[in-house]
């Protein structure tokens, strides 16, 4: 399991960040400091992620990027400053991401898992789902041994359902998550694509409708 910091002084934040990431699958550690923090990582640092305010009490996160940078822990910062010279210089200093609050949480985490992505050493592990195994790195897919031909964005509509597995998507943020914010299609290309991955695949009973809402990826 995936160890994120989070490092936030407001605390309905931090908790609402924290019990989201759980939901998700990963380990929150929370801290509200940035001295506290600080004093932290000399000691520990086995984590995966970072996500980082930058007004914090104590030690701020232009200054603790520096430290989290020298572990090898990758930052997205998390913060109320969205002036252009806070962006800029939040990226140009090696953050992974900037997002400006308040932000919709299934946005941070699809960001997440792209930086997550970008770091993981183990993107060879092969994702079984009943007779059905998925190998991101090569983007492939086998049933019963035999490969399965997936258009690129029916595999990627595949491991957008694995990676929020047992979870209601609407097919807006499908579309958001696959096409991005802009895309002018109608929500009925989300449904052709979940149909097509139902019949190759045969995952009627994987993937299924919650009905006047989107879709559920249900595995145990």
């Amino acid at each position: 399991m995936e160890k994120i910091l989070v490092i936030e002084d407001e605390v309905a934040i931090n908790d609402l960040i924290c019990l989201n990431l759980e939901i998700a699958g990963y380990e929150p550690v929370a801290f509200f400091d940035g001295a506290e923090f600080s004093r932290h990582l000399m000691e520990h640092d086995n984590y995966d992620l970072a996500l980082l305010d930058i007004m914090l009490p104590g030690k701020d996160g232009f200054a603790l990027l520096e430290e989290l940078k020298e572990h090898g822990i990758p930052v997205i910062y998390l913060t109320a400053k969205g002036d252009l010279p806070s962006k800029v210089k939040g990226l140009r200093s090696g953050a992974e991401d900037y997002i400006v609050k308040p932000f919709e949480m299934l946005e941070l985490l699809v960001r997440i898992d792209k930086v997550l992505s970008r770091s993981r050493v183990d993107s060879e592990e092969e994702i079984r789902i009943k007779d059905v195994i998925i190998n991101e790195q090569s983007r492939t897919v086998t049933k019963n041994g035999r490969e399965i031909a997936l258009q690129p964005m029916e595999f990627n509509c595949l491991l957008t359902f694995w990676k929020y597995r047992n979870r209601v998507l609407t097919r807006d943020q499908m579309l958001n998550i696959l096409w991005g914010v802009d895309f002018d299609g109608e929500s009925r290309t989300v449904d052709v694509h979940v149909g097509n991955l139902r019949k190759k695949l045969d995952f009627g009973d994987v993937i299924k409708t919650v009905p006047r809402v989107g879709y559920r990826m249900e595995v145990s």
